[in-house]
């Protein structure tokens, strides 16, 4: 029985901690070259920000905005083998003097290729052996429904966009909750919203992500980035859950550790909840981020982090609803058990 398809998930995802300076400022420790970097000031009130290297460095984009990109000369100004690099001073929200911050990392492939399983080109930066892929497109005039390429293998259980050309917000299909017809908003408390056409077009394959003409597609003018997930055995779980309204709550099994969950209620409009395995790094201290929202780091202590799994403490709505549905995204910090037979060990 293979208990993982990963024995070492940092190999692949992997939080740091760091204090900004104002000054040029190396962070490593993460492990490998990021593809996708996504950083949030915990000790005050400031805007995320998502690097990329499919867009490029120093181009950024927040998750709690709706704004088109920017280019930010002084912000994540390259990716290293075992981190990143941050320009001068306050811009990009990522390197203010003396500020606690979070960074997630995830690899991809640190190079791109040309996907033309698509009605639509794609640019890809896909890992397979972690499923994950970062694509970028040039947006299409036509009037049908289009298709793009994953590079993944097999169908994406999560998949986050962005219209980077224009004002807009971040839509996400997860299959715990949407179907075709229906998204979620990242920057937003939005419950799932049901549109009147297939949001998703003709829906998630092995090779293709559906897209409805317009904003999900882009125009002719428009550049689009999308960043798609798909579970892996012992590392990535992408699920759902029912909430009991219960201080001894629900219990999520996802084959792992976790290193990292998100948890969003569809049923009903709330927030986005971020937890992860270096701020404070024990239960219950699993201090809480919002990544749809420029609100500094709350002290609630709503979720343990299990050596299998996670557990919800709170009545919260936000994650706990009694009859409310709620999505996760989880990435793990061990494999339950390893591919050799070795069990992860509780907190």
């Amino acid at each position: 029985m293979a208990y993982t398809d990963i024995d070492k998930p940092s190999d692949y995802f992997n939080t740091v901690l760091y204090t900004g300076t104002g000054s040029e400022l190396a962070i490593t420790g993460v492990g490998f070259q990021p593809d996708w970097t996504w950083i949030k000031r915990r000790d005050a009130v400031a805007h995320g920000g998502m690097f990329d290297n499919v867009r490029g460095v120093t181009k950024l984009l927040s998750s709690s905005q709706t704004d088109a990109e920017q280019t930010i000369a002084q912000s994540l100004k390259s990716f290293d083998s075992d981190g990143f690099t941050l320009g001068t001073g306050t811009n990009g929200y990522v390197n203010t003097s003396g500020s606690t911050t979070v960074a997630w990392n995830w690899l991809a492939s640190n190079t791109t290729a040309s996907n033309t399983d698509g009605s639509i080109t794609s640019t890809v930066s896909a890992n397979t052996t972690s499923g994950f892929s970062i694509v970028t497109w040039t947006g299409s005039a036509s009037a049908s429904n289009q298709t793009v390429g994953h590079g993944l293998g097999v169908a994406p259980s999560m998949v986050i966009l962005k219209n980077k050309s224009v004002v807009d917000n971040w839509f996400v299909y997860h299959s715990g909750a949407t179907a075709n017809n229906q998204y979620l908003n990242l920057n937003s408390t939005s419950a799932v919203t049901t549109a009147g056409s297939n949001t998703w077009g003709a829906g998630m394959t092995s090779t293709l992500v559906g897209l409805r003409p317009g904003t999900f597609c882009g125009s002719t003018s428009d550049n689009v980035i999308m960043y798609c997930f798909a579970e892996k055995k012992g590392f990535s779980k992408f699920g759902s859950y029912t909430g009991n309204g219960s201080t001894d709550g629900t219990f999520v099994y996802t084959g792992f550790k976790p290193a990292f969950v998100i948890q969003k209620n569809t049923s009903v409009a709330q927030g986005w909840q971020l937890q992860d395995n270096k701020r404070l790094g024990y239960n219950p201290d699993n201090y809480l981020l919002q990544p749809h929202t420029s609100q500094s780091e709350s002290a609630l202590q709503r979720v343990d982090l299990l050596s299998n799994g996670f557990k919800v403490r709170t009545t919260d709505a936000g994650q706990n609803a009694s009859g409310n549905n709620y999505i996760y995204m989880a990435f793990a910090e061990n494999p339950f058990v390893t591919s050799t037979g070795i069990p992860a060990t509780a907190r």
